[in-house]
């Protein structure tokens, strides 16, 4: 009798400290988004004031509208260079994500469906790569790079790009839960290779995984400075980012206001690359219950 009696009062317990704890997780989450979101909410306001109007007045609220004022002079400070790096960020980012989600599907696939001598030490090998900062790596990439002569060449920050330890492993985990062995054994019966097996079966059954790996990769490579900042000195190809801390740097040749001009125009790219491919995540989180 006891132990009956004292189930609905452990019930009833458990029902009252549900709400607290949704109002704790709540409150996390609120903060987190404010820490992430106010200094993007700071740049917006700042770079839409009058020119030179940037560091003055209330900094969180609009005042005046002077956005394509501040454009237009972006573009003309020293001969329009900075579209020049902008270019240079998308085509750097670009094709080194695309690189670096192919390569990574590709050795994920064989890594997940593929029995092979060594395969377990390959896994622990990415898997320890994963764990290594790569700003470790800055160094002896930048060694390496001077010695074969690509020092001012794009193929430096191209490179290391479409290397992905991580994005490795996502796409060995993604193909290992979500692309049954049965299926390619279906297609192997009606006389597909591996390779079409893998293009026309795996990349779609992988697709909400490699577009994980491509936008991680598009940002990773957006925002990386040190890299490009040590192997590329000539102006004309370094990346926005790097372009625009040398602008911060020499406050008194170009106006701190185009700096902050320039950081928010940066930002476009990033938030176009995810709100253009976030689709193909709802697809995959619908495909997954379905199945």
């Amino acid at each position: 009798m006891s132990a009956l009696s004292t189930r609905p009062a452990l019930v009833r317990s458990r029902r009252e400290s549900r709400p607290a704890s949704r109002v704790t997780v709540m409150a996390l989450l609120g903060l987190s988004a404010f820490y992430f979101l106010f200094p993007l909410w700071w740049l917006l306001v700042s770079a839409t004031k009058p020119f030179g109007e940037q560091f003055s007045g209330n900094g969180l609220w609009f005042d005046g509208f002077g956005l394509f004022g501040n454009i237009s002079r972006l573009s003309s400070q020293d001969g329009g260079i900075f579209w020049r790096w902008m270019l240079n960020s998308v085509l750097y980012c670009g094709v080194g994500a695309l690189l670096g989600t192919a390569f990574s599907a590709l050795a994920g696939y064989a890594l997940a469906k593929y029995d092979f001598p060594g395969r377990g030490a390959v896994f622990g090998a990415v898997l320890a790569a994963v764990l290594v900062p790569k700003v470790l790596f800055t160094l002896p990439l930048y060694l390496m790079f001077s010695g074969v002569h690509l020092i001012d060449n794009p193929l430096a920050v191209l490179l290391p790009s479409v290397v992905s330890p991580f994005g490795v492993y996502l796409s060995r985990v993604f193909a290992a839960q979500t692309v049954p062995d049965e299926v390619l054994e279906a297609g192997r019966l009606d006389g597909a290779g591996e390779f079409r097996i893998f293009r026309t079966i795996g990349v779609r059954m992988m697709l909400p995984a490699l577009v994980t790996i491509f936008l991680f990769q598009f940002v990773e490579i957006w925002n990386n400075y040190l890299l490009p900042a040590m192997v590329l000195g000539d102006d004309r190809l370094q990346p926005v980012t790097v372009g625009l801390v040398g602008w911060n740097a020499s406050h008194v040749a170009v106006p701190p206001p185009l700096v902050v001009i320039g950081s928010l125009v940066s930002v476009v790219p990033l938030l176009i690359a995810f709100l253009a491919l976030q689709r193909f995540w709802r697809a995959g989180m619908t495909a997954g219950a379905v199945k």
